[in-house]
């Protein structure tokens, strides 16, 4: 008989400890949870991530592999209750800011987190520090709880590989408009000159956010893939490798001078062509305050052949003629050779 009561107190205690005591639980403001029976979680019949707007990223072949099931997901607040034979993920959704030299599997590496290292397309082993910030999609937590052993590391991989691609293959965009009018550049640049090559760490410094701009670019699949989304990428250094270092700084300088020198050199060029531009402006309407008044007297004469006979512009004239002998000190008037020189001018 004690044994059967053992056995019944020992259900009962089961019991209240099971389903009771650990049968309730609640999901923080930036938790969500999915709970699982005997290991499988619990599904929105009929749906995939295929169905999300997340899926417009990945390819075809990527659309067939990272096919995951959507989940059941419950938001904050409780108390829930959860059978014995269930189990409850907890996932934390809150934003994560880590640096891009961070690894969770060993945060020794990569100069202890802090610096994290590529090579440039001209064989330059440069240090980049940055930042990323990243949170769990609660749209795919599927791929997040069970599609990635470690999804953490599996992204800052998969982050850190396009970096890298991206600074071994970046080239600047080009240049909308020369430093150069375009007639002194056909003067002064030769094509048979060696041109000065453009050094990638340069390219980059100078590019930095269309580079972070690429990275968020490529980095849209990410919650499709693997249940984490990378809300921002900010690469904020690049250093060159100590040895070459002074050389850089030293080109960097000479290729500055040059510039303020081009510079310089087109806003003087700049100037003397408005000063031009505006001299010819001035003669221009000079010429034309002195031509106006000829042409309006052509007009008003023509008028007045048409409106007062043949004889109005020799009247004009005479009129025009006895002005100008008022006006004049003296007058020189040609006389006829065959006349009697005793005989007065008319």
């Amino acid at each position: 008989m004690s044994i059967i009561l053992g056995i019944v107190a020992g259900a009962v205690a089961w019991f209240v400890v099971r389903c009771v005591l650990t049968g309730f639980f609640t999901v923080e403001q930036n938790e969500r949870a999915v709970i699982t029976s005997f290991g499988k979680a619990q599904r929105i019949k009929g749906r995939t991530t295929l169905d999300l707007p997340m899926a417009e990223h990945l390819t075809d072949d990527h659309k067939s592999r990272y096919n995951y099931p959507q989940l059941r997901v419950i938001g904050p607040g409780g108390p829930y209750v959860k059978m014995p034979w269930q189990k409850v993920h907890k996932v934390n959704v809150a934003i994560i800011t880590a640096s891009v030299a961070y690894d969770p599997e060993d945060p020794r590496v990569n100069h202890e987190g802090t610096v994290l290292e590529a090579v440039t397309k001209d064989q330059l082993n440069i240090g980049v520090t940055g930042q990323i910030r990243y949170k769990v999609s609660q749209d795919n937590l599927y791929a997040y709880l069970f599609g990635v052993k470690h999804p953490v590391a599996h992204i800052m991989g998969y982050f850190v590989s396009i970096l890298r691609e991206r600074i071994a293959n970046f080239e600047a965009p080009e240049e909308t408009s020369s430093l150069l009018p375009g007639d002194l550049e056909e003067v002064l640049v030769d094509d048979d000159a060696p041109q000065i090559e453009g050094i990638s760490i340069n390219d980059l410094r100078k590019n930095l956010n269309e580079l972070n701009q690429q990275m968020d670019t490529e980095c849209f699949s990410s919650p499709a893939r693997y249940g984490i989304e990378l809300d921002a990428s900010l690469i904020t250094g690049i250093d060159p490798p100590q040895e070459i270092d002074s050389a850089l700084a030293a080109i960097n300088t000479a290729h500055n001078e040059v510039s303020a020198d081009i510079s310089l050199a087109q806003a003087e060029a700049d100037q003397k062509i408005e000063q031009s531009k505006r001299a010819v402006e001035i003669q221009t309407m000079r010429v034309q305050a002195e031509v106006e008044p000829l042409e309006r007297v052509s007009k008003e004469l023509l008028t007045l052949k048409e409106n007062g006979g043949p004889g109005s512009l020799r009247s004009y004239l005479r009129n025009v003629r006895l002005q100008l002998f008022r006006k004049a000190g003296r007058v020189i008037c040609e006389t006829n050779s065959n006349s009697n020189p005793n005989q007065p001018a008319s």
